[in-house]
């Protein structure tokens, strides 16, 4: 039986907990971004609020980006 293989992501999530408040706020605001979507009708306000969260969103993940290439290029160096 072959076991599962954990990807590098998910070792950071278990293992580093800026990651882990990143990866959370990231899916708070898809959660927000869900809840707009449902709405028949957005208002002006709703429409704001709909790119704001998605720019958020969009830094969060960035930043997730960064310290996940800074995480692996420390065990790079390490394991060298």
């Amino acid at each position: 039986m072959a076991s599962a293989q954990r990807s590098p992501r998910d070792v950071i999530v278990d293992t580093d907990a800026e990651y882990q408040r990143l990866c959370e706020q990231h899916q708070q605001y898809e959660a927000e971004l869900l809840k707009l979507s449902r709405s028949p009708y957005l208002n002006s306000e709703d429409l704001i609020e709909e790119i704001r969260l998605k720019k958020m969103k969009l830094h969060v993940k960035d930043e997730m980006e960064r310290l996940a290439a800074r995480i692996h290029n420390a065990h790079a160096r390490h394991s060298q």
